[in-house]
């Protein structure tokens, strides 16, 4: 009896989880579909049966160039990915293995200002990206990004390099380890799920940033958010051009995601189980 109670859990558990899963996928996946209609079909109402037009994509890359805004896209979050990288592994080596009694309230303070409404420094940010020749420029939205998700990939590799044993860090100090080889070929090595969990996780946040794209930059730099955006028109929306826009910017990101999923399920649960 005991057994069919705990089949019958796993299954609506299963069932539940895959409900979810499809709630949440659901837009991507109407998105993708009405791509592939034409504008009367995508405006005329809600259909999961697509006509199968490709008339949507060629115009997409008829009307802007896909390629330009898709390598600006991958200079940018993979550059402020890496730059935040060097920057918070050395942080957060010194905040989980050298902590002071602040150390604390720097993290907290690190993650109150992702509570700042971005719009309450956009005059000021724009006029100094003006006055500085960062404007609509890749490096100007490298340094934004990598502003932006510094707290998160701080706070994320902390938690990491918490469940290391520090004992391991201070017999490799004890063997004539310089600060330098510490960290990177002891800390480095046993933290990479951490590491390549916070990297993917960074990519996507700097891959899906819009507000900053969008107002940072124009023609030179805008990256496929700006790409997406740029289909709005006063003369309304075209859904169908709209989607195929919007497939083609999320298209490589959910790709990189669904093959790498093992290793970001893997990082983000690291240290969770001893």
């Amino acid at each position: 009896m005991a057994r069919k109670v705990s089949t019958q859990r796993k299954w609506v558990a299963t069932i539940a989880a895959w409900a979810i899963a499809f709630v949440i996928f659901f837009p991507i996946l109407y998105t993708i579909i009405t791509s592939f209609k034409t504008e009367s079909e995508a405006i005329a109402g809600i259909s999961l049966i697509p006509s199968g037009t490709l008339e949507n994509y060629f115009e997409v890359q008829s009307q802007r160039d896909y390629f330009k805004p898709f390598m600006n896209s991958v200079v940018i979050s993979v550059g402020s990915t890496l730059i935040a990288l060097l920057i918070a592994i050395p942080s957060a080596w010194s905040m989980a293995f050298s902590p002071t009694k602040r150390t604390k309230d720097v993290l907290m303070w690190m993650l109150s200002t992702k509570m700042m409404p971005a719009v309450g420094v956009l005059v000021p940010m724009y006029l100094l990206f003006r006055d500085t020749g960062l404007l609509d420029t890749r490096l100007g939205l490298t340094i934004v990004l990598t502003l932006i998700n510094l707290p998160i990939v701080i706070w994320m590799l902390y938690t990491y390099f918490r469940e290391i044993p520090g004992e391991i860090l201070e017999a490799a100090r004890m063997d004539g380890a310089s600060l330098f080889n510490e960290i990177v070929y002891v800390l480095t090595p046993m933290a990479v799920p951490g590491i390549a969990s916070t990297l993917l996780l960074n990519i996507i946040l700097a891959w899906n940033e819009a507000f900053w794209s969008i107002r940072l930059s124009a023609a030179n730099a805008a990256p496929l958010t700006a790409f997406i955006a740029s289909f709005s028109s006063p003369q309304g929306l075209f859904w169908a051009k709209l989607s195929a826009a919007s497939t083609l910017a999320i298209a490589p990101i959910l790709i990189m995601g669904w093959f790498s999923q093992r290793q970001l399920v893997r990082g983000l649960t690291f240290g969770a189980v001893k």
